[in-house]
């Protein structure tokens, strides 16, 4: 088949979905690297996607917003009509996001037989719940004729603006490996308890460690109560101060990162930062557990209630949160330091190298 020369991706979920959906594009940007790749995300989405190389533009659309409702739909419409794609790939299965797309008269329209809006779509992909999100998403390509696409990481690119934010939060001297701890979500049944939060900050500083938390604004409150908790020890609280491309440099530095199922997760995988996931309501199965190399997801085994949501939920259904508060602060610790050791046992060139290309890949630009 001819190759398109202009694709759209268009995917407005959360931000940890945008990210799990970049390997798509990188793989179909290597794959083609003179289409144009253009990019649809709400503002949270399009914050991560700053930078990127492999994009050509990148749409905000601000769907709980200010572009909420049907003529705000309406104006997307036009716009993406006027710039005449030849295929759409939409791995985000709501009727809203295959009914712009066909609306737009894009005639190449691909996405999952799961979809809400699959009667929209030109080509649709089987949605196997047994595999990666990322390996999911690259399916997607299979209709445009390229089968063999194998596993891709995320990646990111924070600019050289970011890093010197990051550098006036880690002002201290000294040569403390840094843990970055990231204990929000949206769902609070994906939340591991504030108090074992505290405990594992505690004990990160007695053996040695310097802690940093990440966090979005809705965080502020839970990463302002942890600092207060742990004072008096080596903590620096980002929670709510810095962009996610910033929040993604920080993490960059750190040695290992500690989250819940949620965004800064996803996060520490695109700036291959080994990830302690620790899982509660979701469980890994769902797909969307992180890949890198020295990754752990910690969780409890054996409960009948798990999963209760793909998403998690507000409150726990049963009223016990078993599958978090049965998760104690040594299995956290046991993970954080058995992989300390491993990559203190790589050979130091090998170290060296790694770290030199994550900051020559990553860091993107002069200013953002």
């Amino acid at each position: 088949m001819q190759s398109p020369g202009r694709i759209l991706v268009f995917q407005t979920a959360f931000t940890g979905d945008v990210i799990l959906t970049l390997p798509l594009v990188q793989v179909l940007h290597t794959l083609l690297p003179d289409v144009l790749i253009d990019f649809v995300a709400v503002p949270s989405g399009a914050q991560v996607l700053a930078n990127h190389q492999a994009l050509n533009h990148i749409i905000v659309y601000d769907k709980k917003g200010k572009d909420k409702g049907i003529v705000a739909a309406a104006k997307l419409v036009r716009r993406l009509r006027k710039t005449k794609y030849d295929a759409a790939l939409i791995p985000h299965r709501s009727l809203r996001s295959a009914a712009i797309c066909c609306l737009a008269g894009i005639p190449r329209r691909i996405g999952f037989d799961t979809s809400a809006g699959r009667w929209f779509l030109t080509d649709r992909v089987k949605y196997d719940a047994k595999r990666h999100e990322i390996v999911r998403n690259l399916c997607l390509l299979h209709s445009l004729g390229y089968e063999d696409t194998a596993m891709e990481l995320p990646r990111l690119y924070p600019s050289a603006h970011d890093a010197g934010v990051v550098d006036e939060f880690l002002d201290w001297s000294g040569g403390e490996s840094l843990v970055v701890l990231a204990p929000g979500s949206v769902w609070a049944t994906k939340r591991w308890l504030e108090d074992r939060f505290v405990e594992l900050a505690r004990s990160l500083t007695h053996d040695g460690f310097a802690v940093a938390l990440v966090g979005g604004r809705e965080d502020v409150a839970l990463g302002k109560r942890i600092e207060r908790a742990v004072s008096g020890e080596k903590i620096i609280n980002a929670i709510g101060k810095l962009t996610l491309l910033q929040s993604a440099e920080l993490i960059r530095r750190a040695r290992i990162l500690v989250s819940n199922d949620s965004a800064p997760m996803h996060l520490a995988v695109a700036m291959r930062t080994p990830v302690v996931a620790i899982f509660g309501a979701t469980v890994p199965a769902f797909g969307f557990a992180p890949v890198g190399e020295h990754d752990v997801v910690v969780e409890t085994q054996g409960l009948t209630c798990r999963p209760c949501g793909i998403h998690g939920g507000n409150t726990c259904p049963i009223k016990t949160f078993d599958c978090m508060k049965r998760i104690q602060t040594s299995d956290v610790l046991l993970k954080v330091h058995a992989i300390a050791d491993r990559l203190s046992l790589e050979p130091a060139c090998l170290h060296a190298r790694r770290v030199e290309s994550s900051t020559e890949v990553q860091r993107f630009g002069t200013q953002a």
